[in-house]
Protein backbone atom coordinates (compact mmCIF):
# COMPACT_ATOMS: atom_id res chain seq x y z
CA UNK A 1 0.00 0.00 0.00
CA UNK A 2 1.06 3.57 -0.84
CA UNK A 3 1.62 5.72 2.23
CA UNK A 4 -1.58 8.24 2.67
CA UNK A 5 -1.37 11.79 4.51
CA UNK A 6 -4.49 13.17 5.92
CA UNK A 7 -4.50 16.86 7.13
CA UNK A 8 -7.01 16.55 9.83
CA UNK A 9 -8.27 18.43 12.86
CA UNK A 10 -11.10 20.32 11.33
CA UNK A 11 -12.45 18.99 13.51
CA UNK A 12 -10.85 16.12 15.57
CA UNK A 13 -14.38 14.48 15.29
CA UNK A 14 -14.01 14.29 11.52
CA UNK A 15 -10.21 13.31 11.82
CA UNK A 16 -11.25 10.35 14.08
CA UNK A 17 -13.92 9.36 11.78
CA UNK A 18 -11.75 8.94 8.49
CA UNK A 19 -9.28 7.27 10.34
CA UNK A 20 -10.88 4.47 11.17
CA UNK A 21 -12.67 4.42 7.91
CA UNK A 22 -9.75 4.04 6.32
CA UNK A 23 -8.55 0.72 8.55
CA UNK A 24 -11.58 -0.86 8.60
CA UNK A 25 -11.85 -0.49 4.59
CA UNK A 26 -7.88 -1.09 4.81
CA UNK A 27 -8.83 -4.68 6.67
CA UNK A 28 -11.51 -5.25 4.71
CA UNK A 29 -9.59 -5.65 1.68
CA UNK A 30 -6.24 -6.75 2.52
CA UNK A 31 -5.73 -9.26 5.47
CA UNK A 32 -7.96 -9.31 8.94
CA UNK A 33 -4.36 -7.90 10.29
CA UNK A 34 -3.73 -4.90 7.92
CA UNK A 35 -3.77 -1.64 8.91
CA UNK A 36 -3.38 1.83 6.80
CA UNK A 37 0.01 3.26 6.46
CA UNK A 38 -1.18 6.90 7.42
CA UNK A 39 0.62 10.21 8.20
CA UNK A 40 -1.59 12.20 10.53
CA UNK A 41 -0.84 16.21 10.90
CA UNK A 42 -4.18 17.04 13.29
CA UNK A 43 -4.04 21.27 13.21
CA UNK A 44 -5.64 23.51 15.91
CA UNK A 45 -9.49 24.12 14.65
CA UNK A 46 -9.16 27.60 16.46
CA UNK A 47 -6.70 28.67 13.90
CA UNK A 48 -8.82 27.98 11.18
CA UNK A 49 -12.51 28.46 12.31
CA UNK A 50 -14.72 31.43 11.99
CA UNK A 51 -12.97 32.13 8.67
CA UNK A 52 -14.76 35.31 6.93
CA UNK A 53 -12.97 37.29 4.11
CA UNK A 54 -10.77 36.74 1.58
CA UNK A 55 -7.46 37.42 3.73
CA UNK A 56 -8.90 35.16 5.94
CA UNK A 57 -9.04 32.05 3.58
CA UNK A 58 -5.54 32.75 2.78
CA UNK A 59 -4.70 32.45 6.09
CA UNK A 60 -6.22 29.03 6.28
CA UNK A 61 -4.61 27.97 3.13
CA UNK A 62 -1.15 28.67 3.83
CA UNK A 63 -1.44 27.00 7.20
CA UNK A 64 -2.94 24.22 5.03
CA UNK A 65 -0.35 24.07 2.72
CA UNK A 66 2.38 24.47 5.20
CA UNK A 67 1.14 20.98 6.87
CA UNK A 68 1.07 19.71 3.65
CA UNK A 69 4.46 20.09 3.10
CA UNK A 70 5.13 18.60 6.26
CA UNK A 71 3.75 15.35 5.39
CA UNK A 72 5.31 15.31 1.71
CA UNK A 73 8.51 15.76 3.56
CA UNK A 74 7.68 13.01 6.21
CA UNK A 75 7.18 10.42 3.52
CA UNK A 76 3.75 10.74 2.96
CA UNK A 77 2.84 9.88 -1.22
CA UNK A 78 -0.60 11.09 -1.19
CA UNK A 79 -3.00 13.90 0.41
CA UNK A 80 -6.13 14.12 1.67
CA UNK A 81 -7.83 17.09 3.60
CA UNK A 82 -10.12 15.15 6.19
CA UNK A 83 -12.57 18.30 5.48
CA UNK A 84 -15.45 19.36 3.20
CA UNK A 85 -15.72 23.14 3.45
CA UNK A 86 -11.57 23.54 3.67
CA UNK A 87 -11.50 22.59 -0.16
CA UNK A 88 -12.30 26.11 -0.76
CA UNK A 89 -8.16 26.32 -0.34
CA UNK A 90 -7.89 22.75 -2.28
CA UNK A 91 -5.73 24.82 -5.18
CA UNK A 92 -3.51 26.60 -2.70
CA UNK A 93 -2.56 23.64 -0.71
CA UNK A 94 -2.26 21.26 -4.19
CA UNK A 95 -0.21 24.11 -5.79
CA UNK A 96 2.25 23.63 -2.42
CA UNK A 97 3.32 19.65 -2.94
CA UNK A 98 4.43 17.66 -5.60
CA UNK A 99 2.26 14.70 -4.65
CA UNK A 100 -0.94 13.62 -5.56
CA UNK A 101 -4.44 14.73 -3.43
CA UNK A 102 -7.86 13.43 -3.70
CA UNK A 103 -10.87 15.76 -3.78
CA UNK A 104 -13.50 14.88 -1.68
CA UNK A 105 -15.81 16.44 -4.06
CA UNK A 106 -14.62 14.70 -7.39
CA UNK A 107 -15.03 11.85 -5.39
CA UNK A 108 -18.34 12.46 -4.53
CA UNK A 109 -19.09 13.55 -8.12
CA UNK A 110 -17.59 10.47 -9.83
CA UNK A 111 -19.89 8.54 -7.30
CA UNK A 112 -22.79 9.83 -8.48
CA UNK A 113 -22.24 9.88 -12.36
CA UNK A 114 -21.83 6.10 -11.62
CA UNK A 115 -24.95 5.38 -10.32
CA UNK A 116 -26.56 7.51 -12.71
CA UNK A 117 -27.70 10.25 -10.09
CA UNK A 118 -28.68 13.63 -11.76
CA UNK A 119 -30.20 15.21 -9.41
CA UNK A 120 -29.34 16.13 -5.96
CA UNK A 121 -29.31 18.54 -2.69
CA UNK A 122 -26.29 19.40 -0.89
CA UNK A 123 -26.15 20.06 2.64
CA UNK A 124 -23.38 21.00 4.61
CA UNK A 125 -21.41 24.28 6.41
CA UNK A 126 -22.47 27.37 5.02
CA UNK A 127 -19.47 27.78 2.56
CA UNK A 128 -20.01 24.36 0.64
CA UNK A 129 -24.12 24.83 0.68
CA UNK A 130 -23.86 28.55 -0.81
CA UNK A 131 -20.18 28.91 -2.71
CA UNK A 132 -19.50 27.53 -5.95
CA UNK A 133 -16.31 25.86 -5.22
CA UNK A 134 -17.79 22.47 -3.97
CA UNK A 135 -21.07 23.07 -6.15
CA UNK A 136 -19.77 23.00 -9.43
CA UNK A 137 -17.16 20.21 -9.46
CA UNK A 138 -20.92 17.94 -8.83
CA UNK A 139 -22.13 19.70 -11.34
CA UNK A 140 -19.20 18.92 -13.64
CA UNK A 141 -20.63 15.52 -13.13
CA UNK A 142 -23.86 15.98 -14.42
CA UNK A 143 -25.50 16.74 -10.82
CA UNK A 144 -28.21 19.11 -10.94
CA UNK A 145 -28.35 20.97 -7.08
CA UNK A 146 -31.30 22.35 -6.17
CA UNK A 147 -30.44 25.88 -4.62
CA UNK A 148 -29.87 26.18 -1.18
CA UNK A 149 -32.60 27.58 1.53
CA UNK A 150 -31.04 30.33 3.29
CA UNK A 151 -33.12 28.98 6.39
CA UNK A 152 -31.72 25.86 6.28
CA UNK A 153 -27.84 27.26 5.70
CA UNK A 154 -28.44 29.06 9.24
CA UNK A 155 -30.07 26.11 11.17
CA UNK A 156 -27.27 23.56 10.01
CA UNK A 157 -24.38 25.40 10.01
CA UNK A 158 -25.21 25.83 13.67
CA UNK A 159 -25.64 21.95 14.51
CA UNK A 160 -22.85 22.01 13.29
CA UNK A 161 -20.68 23.99 14.54
CA UNK A 162 -21.83 24.27 18.16
CA UNK A 163 -22.95 21.16 18.29
CA UNK A 164 -21.07 18.11 16.10
CA UNK A 165 -17.60 19.66 15.90
CA UNK A 166 -17.41 19.82 19.39
CA UNK A 167 -18.51 15.45 19.50
CA UNK A 168 -21.96 16.60 21.02
CA UNK A 169 -25.63 15.41 19.38
CA UNK A 170 -29.29 16.16 20.31
CA UNK A 171 -32.52 15.27 19.42
CA UNK A 172 -33.57 18.32 17.94
CA UNK A 173 -30.71 18.55 15.79
CA UNK A 174 -31.40 14.88 14.48
CA UNK A 175 -35.42 15.94 14.01
CA UNK A 176 -34.29 18.78 12.42
CA UNK A 177 -31.92 17.39 9.46
CA UNK A 178 -34.42 14.57 9.13
CA UNK A 179 -37.31 17.26 8.24
CA UNK A 180 -34.93 19.27 6.22
CA UNK A 181 -34.20 16.28 3.72
CA UNK A 182 -37.81 15.10 3.98
CA UNK A 183 -38.49 18.93 2.17
CA UNK A 184 -35.81 17.99 -0.32
CA UNK A 185 -37.51 15.15 -1.57
CA UNK A 186 -40.74 16.98 -1.79
CA UNK A 187 -38.93 19.55 -3.59
CA UNK A 188 -37.61 16.75 -6.20
CA UNK A 189 -34.37 15.63 -4.92
CA UNK A 190 -33.51 12.68 -5.82
CA UNK A 191 -30.73 12.42 -3.50
CA UNK A 192 -28.68 13.62 -0.82
CA UNK A 193 -24.98 14.93 -0.95
CA UNK A 194 -24.27 14.72 3.08
CA UNK A 195 -21.12 17.52 2.30
CA UNK A 196 -19.78 17.77 6.01
CA UNK A 197 -18.07 14.76 7.67
CA UNK A 198 -19.93 15.08 11.44
CA UNK A 199 -22.97 15.49 9.68
CA UNK A 200 -23.23 11.48 9.91
CA UNK A 201 -24.05 11.55 13.42
CA UNK A 202 -27.56 12.62 13.21
CA UNK A 203 -28.04 11.32 9.64
CA UNK A 204 -29.25 8.23 9.23
CA UNK A 205 -26.83 7.53 6.24
CA UNK A 206 -28.15 3.48 5.01
CA UNK A 207 -31.85 4.49 5.90
CA UNK A 208 -33.31 7.38 4.88
CA UNK A 209 -36.23 9.03 2.80
CA UNK A 210 -33.73 9.35 -0.09
CA UNK A 211 -30.15 7.95 -1.10
CA UNK A 212 -27.31 9.92 0.99
CA UNK A 213 -24.02 9.94 -0.43
CA UNK A 214 -21.95 10.91 2.54
CA UNK A 215 -19.01 12.47 1.32
CA UNK A 216 -16.57 11.67 3.86
CA UNK A 217 -17.13 7.72 3.58
CA UNK A 218 -16.91 8.25 -0.13
CA UNK A 219 -13.68 10.26 0.22
CA UNK A 220 -12.14 7.19 2.08
CA UNK A 221 -13.24 4.74 -0.39
CA UNK A 222 -11.32 6.67 -3.09
CA UNK A 223 -8.01 7.17 -1.01
CA UNK A 224 -8.07 3.35 0.12
CA UNK A 225 -8.32 2.72 -3.58
CA UNK A 226 -6.03 4.98 -4.60
CA UNK A 227 -3.59 3.23 -1.72
CA UNK A 228 -3.71 -0.15 -3.21
CA UNK A 229 -3.13 1.19 -6.94
CA UNK A 230 0.10 0.82 -8.23
CA UNK A 231 2.36 4.01 -8.41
Amino acid sequence: MRKLGLIGGMSWVSTRMYYERINKLVQRRGEPMASAPLLIESLDFRQLHGLEDEADWQRAGGVLAESAKRLQDAGAEGLIICANSMHKVYRQVEDAVDIPMIHIAESVGAAMKEKGVSSAALIGTRNVMTESFYRRRLVSYGVDLLPPDLNNVDAINTIIYDELMKGKTSRDAERTLRTIIMKKAQQGAKAIVLACTELDLIVQVDANVLPIFESSRIHCQAAVDWMFSEG
